[in-house]
């Protein structure tokens, strides 16, 4: 369980991460509201699920879930250019997250 809510963690991470972009500053509402409610969740996730997994796993696995997706938004969105050397980046990136799991 605790893994399942890491990345549903990592996750709400990728989810403040684009909003905080987003807000201009926390010039803009909408976007700062859900930077500040996706922070909560994402930061309890995480405590959460380091009360069963090492702190360094736990870290590495959320930052690399919340990186490799707000990247990938951005690429999918346009904000950022998708490029061969990109993809395989992210590839290996979630290949190392993939790693932790399975070294756990």
């Amino acid at each position: 369980m605790s893994w399942l809510v890491l990345i549903v963690s990592g996750i709400f991470e990728a989810v403040w991460a684009v909003a905080l972009g987003r807000s201009e500053g926390f010039t803009r509402l909408g976007p700062s509201v859900v930077f500040g409610v996706a922070l909560v969740i994402s930061m309890l996730g995480l405590a959460w699920a380091m009360r069963d997994l090492p702190t360094g796993t736990a870290y590495a696995v959320w930052v690399g879930v919340g990186a490799s997706l707000a990247v990938c938004h951005g690429m999918v969105t346009g904000e950022e250019a998708v490029s061969v050397v990109k993809v395989v980046l992210l590839l290996g990136l979630v290949g190392c997250i993939v790693g932790l799991k399975l070294a756990h």
